[in-house]
């Protein structure tokens, strides 16, 4: 194999190289500055987020401005096109308002360990080389880069008992997952002899279902489709998730909610439609089965939970349901609605989160933690409470809010391909959950409190933010022809 790679490869990968250089420098400044007593050990993090704010909007950059597209790098390693760099400046983007929103929420929570947005922006840079990733070595090592992160991230707050059990239990059935994810990779190049996607769809094609191989690559396949789902927290393989989602810091719970899922979203589309399109028939089924199960898990789960954060993760565990929907029917209108819905659910997801993380009383700082610490919100800050009453109502789903179109194009699509379970199924569980969101709602603003509690101001930047989300979530309805023309852009490469 050649190892040489030409100046047109690094090129296409400008954005990926500035990244890794500048997560090493401030790295490296970071260790240097804060061991030093010359200048009394200072606390760096606030300095650390505001450098890694700058630098991933620098990404976000290069990125849109690339001028290489829709060709293959690094001896056919990664691949650069239009669909990856639409999910990788959603991704860049959304980190941005991640870090934004932890600024305020370390500083009370006395997180005071620069490591934090460096291990964040570690994060992200696996999820962008697994959306490049072109060949299963490349994608197994973003992966294991993303997930390592991750489980440190899940127990960032090494004093609390809650974070540690969310890391372990993390750290064990991620390392689990990833056994399956190898073991999967590794049948399917032991029986096709190649790890390139192209080289083992070519190899695909024109194969007989009956082959011996082929039942070897279907079983390597499967493997592969359990570790995704568990990564992705659908149903069975959803246990895992309401715990590491209270156990873990709020903004780190957020990141877990917002970033990894469409990194693997797109990684699966790239992979099971590019590749393994041919063998469709032997995973339909079990995408099936895991995005209804999904749906009503995510739908029922949340009904009988008192805390804010585990709703929200029975809630995500729901929303991936729908978002299978989208894998299950397997057309371009399909792929279409998944995209759209996951952008939109990535706004929703940073305007719920923005608004449990600003809130805090007055006297005591104390967070929201149950539901019914919502009675003072439309109260004591009318603002708060219709931000948090359109974002409700939006996952809700309620017209003519962009929550309704995400659905709307996701059923659609599912009709159109006569997947008329997946239909019901979803719109049924969609009308459940309604109840939970509304009666979020409905203590926000009828529920009467015993004492008049005063909340904490929020900052001016997530105010901004939250402002910003809740106008596009209102007005998405009257020009959404500018996402739409984007994502059916990008995905027409993917699709052909």
């Amino acid at each position: 194999m050649n190892f040489l790679f030409s100046n047109n490869d690094w090129l296409a990968i400008l954005p990926e190289v500035f990244f890794v250089i500048s997560i090493n420098l401030i790295l490296v400044y970071s260790v240097i500055y804060c061991t030093s007593p010359l200048f009394d050990f200072p606390l760096l993090i606030n300095n650390v987020s505001w450098l890694s704010i700058q630098i991933l909007f620098i990404v976000f950059l290069l990125n849109m401005n690339n001028y290489y597209c829709d060709i293959v790098v690094l001896n056919n390693f990664l691949i650069v096109d239009s669909f990856g760099n639409l999910i990788k400046s959603v991704i860049l983007l959304s980190t941005i308002c991640i870090l934004l929103m932890s600024l305020r929420y370390n500083k009370f929570e006395l997180i005071n360990n620069f490591e934090f947005p460096i291990l964040v922006m570690l994060t992200i840079l696996g999820t962008l080389l697994l959306i490049s990733s072109y060949d299963l070595i490349a994608m197994y090592l973003a992966i294991e880069l993303q997930s390592f992160c991750s489980y440190i991230l899940s127990a960032f707050k090494r004093n609390s008992e809650f974070s540690a059990e969310a890391g372990l239990k993390y750290f064990i059935l991620g390392a689990f997952s990833s056994g399956f994810l190898l073991f999967g990779c590794s049948l399917i190049y032991g029986f096709t002899g190649a790890t390139n996607y192209e080289q083992i769809s070519l190899l695909l094609i024109g194969s007989n279902y009956s082959n011996l191989n082929n039942n070897g690559i279907v079983i390597g396949t499967i493997f592969i489709l359990i570790s995704f789902l568990f990564k992705i927290s659908a149903a069975p393989f959803h246990l895992w998730s309401p715990d590491i989602y209270e156990g873990s810091p709020t903004t780190i719970t957020a990141f877990f909610a917002i970033v990894p899922k469409i990194g693997l979203l797109t990684f699966f589309l790239r992979l099971f439609f590019d590749s393994l399109y041919t063998l469709f028939i032997s995973w339909q089924d079990l995408l099936l089965i895991a995005s209804i199960g999904s749906m009503i898990i995510g739908s029922f789960g949340a009904i009988w939970q008192i805390k804010l954060k585990r709703l929200l993760a029975f809630s995500a565990i729901g929303h991936v349901g729908y978002m299978l929907i989208g894998l299950c029917c397997c057309s371009v209108e399909s792929v279409y609605g998944l995209i759209f819905y996951s952008i939109i659910y990535i706004f929703m997801s940073i305007s719920s989160f923005s608004l449990l993380l600003i809130v805090r009383r007055n006297d005591n700082l104390k967070k929201l933690k149950y539901i019914e610490d919502l009675i003072v919100i439309a109260k004591t800050n009318p603002f708060i409470g219709f931000c948090f009453a359109i974002t409700f109502f939006s996952i809700a789903g309620v017209p003519p809010l962009a929550g309704f179109f995400s659905k709307m194009f996701l059923f659609s699509s599912a009709i159109s391909q006569s997947a008329y379970t997946l239909s019901v199924v979803g719109i049924l569980t969609s009308v459940i959950s309604c109840f939970y969101y509304l009666r979020i709602i409905q203590i926000s603003y009828f529920e009467q409190n015993e004492e008049w509690i005063s909340l904490k101001k929020p900052s001016k930047e997530i105010s901004i933010l939250i402002s910003i989300i809740t106008l596009i979530l209102i007005v998405f309805f009257l020009h959404p022809s500018l996402l739409s023309i984007l994502i059916h852009y990008s995905i027409v490469n993917l699709c052909l």
